[in-house]
């Protein structure tokens, strides 16, 4: 499959004289924050139809400048609908609590790119065919066609799954090429840690960090391997791709799902924007592993959450739904192999859910305890459900 290009940037830029600068403003961009906490590592999207821009201007040339200090910030131009046309601009502000700030959007004709890209996606056909994403907190892969067939063929080294792979990474900068560049070259040496982190995250069958299923009656059906991808962005603040998924059967009726999955800069949780036909509700699910950690079900605050005890170390996961979407949880045991998960249940509307699924590994030291992760989940949650108010003039 081909890769749609992308633009991003970390833009610096001098403006010689005070009237220069007032020239070359675009746009005034109001940000608020309406909670009584700071807010930070959240992504405004800024759409090129919002802007009503003149013809003269090439959306392409803009940067996000703060109106007090004059600091141009680190920005991402997205073709978000991959037509071949870059139509969204990203940025990430920092707000007090109960606070809020001006930016400017300044055409900056000679831009400075910097080509660190944080937030990174790609297909990865030499490990068979997985799909790997992360950013500067953490990582996660699934499976592809290859993949599955060669489970279903009986050739070792498949793996039949669709749930989401969690890789523990315990540095802030990327990881993916070098891991499987050193498991292409020593097969296996990413299972150990050599100061970055591992893949000691077993998912099998099961639901592995938000994979989703469909339960009727008493079982929970899930899907076979992805079938398509299209990476959409790569870039300082986020990562995009979509994922495709052949038709499959719940008890005789069938259901389709397209996933796009973002992972933005800062945050320990991947979205999850799923269009799905041929049902009314959709499960998410957290696998149990052996069943030795403790489970958090809050479904009025719309999140579940597992800590366990990982290899020696701690791990937590979690599934947050925003705006009222989950409707129940289930804590769901089973003696079959890998199939035990905690599962969030999901109301579809207009056929579609969206939800994040997130981890937080000790060792990394971002949440080493329950207590902390479970308060970050809260802070992420009520987050999730105010966003921060954006206004142009």
């Amino acid at each position: 499959m081909k890769k749609i290009l992308i633009l991003c940037c970390l833009a610096s830029v001098s403006i010689i004289t005070s009237c220069e600068e007032e020239s070359n403003v675009v746009k005034t961009i109001t940000v608020s924050n309406t909670l009584e906490v700071p807010r930070s590592f959240e992504t405004i999207e800024i759409s090129k139809k919002s802007l009503n821009l003149a013809t003269t201007i090439n959306f392409e040339n803009l940067v996000i400048r703060n109106t007090d200090t004059k600091e141009v910030i680190t920005s991402q131009f997205i073709d978000q609908d991959a037509d071949g046309n870059v139509d969204m601009l990203l940025f990430q502000p920092e707000l007090k609590a109960s606070s809020n700030k001006k930016y400017e959007l300044v055409i900056a004709e000679n831009l400075v790119k910097d080509t660190v890209v944080y937030c990174y996606s790609r297909f990865v056909p030499e490990r068979t065919d997985d799909y790997a994403w992360e950013n500067n907190k953490v990582a996660f892969r699934t499976y592809g066609p290859v993949a599955q067939q060669m489970v279903e063929d009986s050739v070792a080294g498949g793996t039949l799954s669709s749930g989401i792979d969690a890789w523990l990474k315990k540095v802030d900068y990327p990881i993916i090429n070098k891991w499987y560049a050193k498991n292409d070259k020593n097969p296996g040496a990413y299972h150990k840690d050599t100061g970055e982190g591992l893949d000691n995250f077993h998912v099998g069958v099961s639901r592995g960090v938000g994979g989703t299923a469909v339960k009727n009656d008493t079982t929970y059906y899930v899907s076979k391997n992805f079938t398509h991808w299209k990476t959409i962005t790569n870039g300082p603040i986020r990562t995009s791709f979509i994922l495709e998924y052949a038709v499959w059967d719940v008890a005789g009726k069938e259901v389709k799902e397209r996933k796009h999955i973002s992972l933005d800069y800062g945050t320990n949780f991947s979205r999850f924007e799923v269009n799905v036909t041929g049902v009314d509700t959709l499960s998410v699910g957290l696998t149990l592993h052996d069943k030795k950690g403790e489970v958090t079900q809050n479904v009025n605050e719309g999140w579940v959450s597992y800590w366990e005890p990982h290899d020696g170390s701690e791990l937590g996961t979690a599934i947050v739904v925003p705006n009222d979407a989950m409707i129940a949880s289930d804590h769901f045991e089973t003696s079959l192999v890998d199939q035990s998960n905690l599962f969030a249940t999901l109301k579809v509307d207009q056929q579609k859910v969206v939800y994040y699924a997130g981890f937080a590994w000790k060792e990394s030291g971002q949440y080493p305890t329950k207590e902390l992760w479970e308060r970050h989940i809260q802070n992420f949650t009520t987050k999730v459900n105010n966003p921060l108010v954006v206004s142009i003039n």
